[in-house]
């Protein structure tokens, strides 16, 4: 990470910025405003965060993508004009991702992320990574964790999305909470009475550390053990279909296409019998019908990802506010997401 100087909010920024400075503070705000950020791939996810970080006001934002656009890329996101099928992802999307807000430097390199050396990962504060492989995906947060800097993770697969966050072994936030108000009764009243009430017309500051773990640390859970098998239960299958969506990915170089759906879909449930026994688990788990529900990216499913994904970054970045830890899973049909802890205890 980039040594950075004390950043100083302008009186354009001050009213650009108005509503977020009341919400969360001028503090955070400069924190923001003095991070840059990296965002792969420029997908509908991926358009979804970078529209997001733009708007809450980072320093800058680097766009890193080598696809090419597509007539599916048009309809997944909106960054992209029709007109530029053929062209780079990342350049098409350049000029409205910087018409939402001209404060914001935002760049645009049409290079592959896995030719990137690691010198060029340590200029930003966060890294997003979207639409990569699970090795790429590895190997920058552990190089990443080393030099203190955030990394983000995250995927659309139809109605399925997933958002996963490493912000080092000992990540410090704020959190507002209401004031507790000490009673004043007097001795002789009843103990109702001497308890603490809360006050809904103040607040407090509390400040607060967490502890994350590696992407690697959190994919490769042991299963075998019996406090594992108790919890099984309790754990999202999201879990278990991500793993089988990043072994199809790693296999094919890409991932489930509608065109190939019959295909695709065999290949799929193929994988999950392989996973689920490697992991020692029943594939049962995993019920054949999800293969209906796992191809192209849906732009609802990227809106609500790509919302949790931008607000989880910017939560990080500014330093307030309960992060999540460290796995969120959004269930399209289901119209519902849950936050789960993957990784050592």
């Amino acid at each position: 990470m980039i040594a950075k100087e004390d950043p100083i909010i302008s009186e354009e920024e001050a009213a650009q910025y108005d509503r977020q400075i009341r919400l969360w503070g001028l503090d955070a705000q400069k924190r923001l405003r003095g991070s840059r950020v990296l965002l792969v791939g420029l997908g509908g996810l991926g358009a979804e965060v970078a529209k997001n970080l733009i708007l809450a006001g980072v320093k800058g934002l680097t766009l890193l993508d080598h696809e090419k656009v597509t007539e599916e890329s048009c309809r997944a996101q909106f960054l992209v004009p029709v007109t530029a099928q053929g062209k780079n992802r990342a350049q098409a999307s350049l000029e409205r991702a910087q018409y939402l807000n001209p404060m914001v430097e935002v760049r645009a390199q049409p290079e592959r992320a896995e030719d990137q050396p690691d010198d060029f990962f340590l200029q930003f504060d966060a890294v997003c990574l979207t639409c990569c492989s699970r090795d790429l995906m590895v190997r920058v947060d552990q190089l990443c964790s080393k030099h203190d800097i955030k990394v983000f993770c995250g995927d659309v697969y139809g109605y399925y999305g997933y958002m996963f966050s490493d912000l080092g072994q000992s990540y410090s936030y704020v959190e507002e909470k209401p004031k507790l108000v000490k009673p004043s009764g007097n001795s002789n009243d009843g103990p109702e009475a001497k308890k603490a009430k809360v006050d809904p017309n103040e607040t407090t500051v509390v400040k607060k550390t967490a502890s994350f773990c590696s992407l690697k640390e959190a994919l490769e859970v042991d299963w075998t053990t019996e406090k594992a098998k108790a919890g099984l239960k309790r754990t999202p299958v999201d879990y278990f279909l991500l793993h089988v969506l990043l072994k199809f990915r790693t296999d094919k170089g890409r991932d489930p296409d509608p065109q190939s759906s019959a295909e695709d879909g065999q290949l799929l449930r193929q994988i999950r019998d392989d996973v689920l026994e490697s992991m020692g688990l029943n594939s049962e788990l995993l019920s054949d019908d999800f293969v209906s529900y796992c191809f192209s990216e849906m732009a609802p499913v990227c809106a609500v990802v790509g919302g949790v994904l931008g607000q989880e970054v910017v939560k990080a970045l500014s330093q307030r506010d309960a992060p999540h830890k460290n796995i969120f899973f959004f269930d399209g049909r289901k119209g519902n997401g849950v936050v789960d802890y993957f990784g050592p205890q």
